[in-house]
Parts: C-alpha cells; sequence; structure tokens
C-alpha cells in the first residue's frame, strides 16, 4: 500500500514568492529528485495562491507531496536522508530557501467521497 507524505513549507524572511519559486524547481528540486529518486514513486511540489489574490504573508507558500510504494521504501529513503552528508546537503539547501522553524511534515491518512457527476 503507498504511502504519502504531505509537507508545508514556507519561504525565509524577505524572499519575494517569485524568487521562492525559481529557486525551488531550478535547484532545490535536482536535490529532492536525487535524494528521493530511488525509493519515491511521486515527488511534486503545490505552489499556494490565494484564490482572492490578495498578496499578503501566509503561514506556508508550497505544499510539497512524496509518495512511496511502501513503508519499506519511505523508511529507508529517511535513513538514507539522515545520513551526515545527505542531511548536510538538504540542510544547507534548505537554509536558502525555507524558514526552517515553520517545516512541518505529516503522513497522510486518505478519506475520500465519490462526488455525483452532473448532467
Amino acid at each position: 500500500m503507498t504511502v504519502t507524505v504531505l509537507t508545508l513549507l514556507k519561504r525565509r524572511p524577505g524572499m519575494s514568492k517569485a524568487d521562492f519559486i525559481a529557486y525551488y524547481e531550478t535547484n532545490h528540486r535536482l536535490i529532492g529528485e536525487t535524494v528521493l529518486g530511488p525509493w519515491a514513486t511521486r515527488y511534486e511540489r503545490k505552489h499556494l495562491h490565494p484564490l482572492d489574490g490578495t498578496d499578503m504573508d501566509h503561514d506556508f507558500d508550497v505544499v510539497m507531496e512524496i509518495e512511496f510504494p511502501d513503508e519499506q521504501a519511505m523508511a529507508e529513503c529517511f535513513a538514507a536522508m539522515a545520513e551526515p552528508a545527505t542531511r548536510q546537503l538538504i540542510t544547507e539547501d534548505e537554509e536558502k530557501l525555507f524558514d526552517r522553524t515553520l517545516i512541518r511534515s505529516f503522513r497522510v491518512e486518505p478519506h475520500g467521497s465519490p462526488m455525483p457527476r452532473k448532467g
């Protein structure tokens, strides 16, 4: 059974949303692909844009989703990420991008509802 991990991330103070997205998608994403690649089946970044278009500070700027084929793959990935050299690589780049005090990660427990189709 697949396992999904969801992480809420906030850009570092003073960084514009445009610069945040640009750096994440051209730099930090590549670290994620390399580190997660052997274990994850999906790695998505969902950048948040308020529906009302209001440009103001929010609690989080992006939702990152990582999907693993099973518990073992997730555990192996997290163990590899905890290796000192890998942890240092990730941490040093995160400091350029995120407010690390606000990083929050969760294991997702999905509950869906069948929705009727109109028409």
